[in-house]
């Protein structure tokens, strides 16, 4: 799985540009982490939900039960 991470990381932020301190470096890993990977990105191991969308079925079928 974190091979997959860093793959991905790899291809959607660090080989689109170049930084030119770690500072921003670090703020911009920061920022594809947090709001994107995370939350909103799908995941297989998720059956391509998002943790969010994952959240909320298992939510609603935990409510349902």
């Amino acid at each position: 799985m974190m091979e997959s991470f860093f793959g991905s990381m790899q291809i959607e932020l660090l080989d689109r540009r170049s930084w030119t301190t770690r500072s921003e470096l670090a703020s911009a890993i920061f920022e594809w982490i947090e709001p994107f990977y995370n939350p909103v990105r799908r995941h297989s191991a998720l059956g391509y939900l998002s943790p969010i969308q994952h959240e909320q079925v298992h939510n609603n079928a935990a409510t349902a039960a």
